[in-house]
């Protein structure tokens, strides 16, 4: 992979990162609800419906439904934190994302491609599956302009947990360009992910890497001449 350069004038260029898995070592939403848990450990009781949610997003995915992921995100944060209040959640988050970088959760060649971007004058976006409980201050952490991920609804200062958007996985993430593209018309888009789900919204952009990816993602892409490569 050649380090980006400075876009032309007539030209602005987003550089666009997917989260878990490309610029984190791994998933963020497990260690985000488990450390909720360790802060509220009654919420443990409700942890009796874990095997019931698990059974039905087998089923759901058995099934072909694509919504599966995105419901049993919603209840896995409704079980953990769902009626909680919005100031506890925003300091438990605070707390979460300030303990990212310290405990080197962000692999440290995404933070050079970053920086790298950033230098060449593009303009950062985050586009994420995990939801803006903590997203927005990973981005805001890093410095980048624009973040969307997936929305949790509230009722007022109560947390409710069910999502306020779609899951931003997949296809989603194909819809999710259009507002970039809508944000920063006229601009080319690098964009950066790790899965097979991150495919096709890498396939639709001027330029992407598939970044950590398994052997057997790795031939998805190299098949759709998605060039690939592996952060430290």
């Amino acid at each position: 992979m050649q380090a980006p350069v400075a876009a032309k004038k007539s030209i602005r260029t987003v550089a666009l990162f997917d989260l878990d898995g490309t610029l984190t070592w791994s998933d963020t939403l497990l260690p985000f609800l488990g450390g909720y848990l360790k802060r509220h450990p009654r919420n443990l009781l409700r942890m009796w419906r874990l095997p019931i949610l698990a059974f039905r997003l087998c089923l759901d995915q058995c099934r072909g439904d694509p919504q599966s992921r995105g419901h049993l995100k919603s209840e896995l944060i409704r079980l953990v934190m769902g009626r909680a209040q919005r100031d506890a959640v925003n300091s438990y988050a605070d707390n979460f994302v300030s303990k990212l970088q310290p405990s080197g959760a962000f692999r440290t060649a995404a933070l050079q491609w970053v920086e790298a971007h950033r230098a060449a004058g593009h303009c950062l976006v985050l586009l994420s599956a995990s939801p803006d409980l903590y997203v927005t201050r990973i981005g805001a952490l890093l410095g980048f302009e624009f973040t969307l991920c997936t929305e949790i609804a509230w009722q007022g200062t109560t947390l409710d947990g069910r999502l306020l958007t779609a899951n931003r996985r997949g296809d989603e993430k194909v819809r999710c360009l259009s507002q970039i593209r809508s944000r920063y018309p006229g601009s080319e888009i690098i964009a950066y992910g790790n899965s097979s789900s991150d495919l096709p919204h890498l396939s639709q952009v001027e330029h992407a890497f598939l970044v950590n990816g398994s052997a057997s993602t790795n031939r998805l892409a190299e098949k759709i001449k998605i060039p690939t490569a592996r952060w430290r």
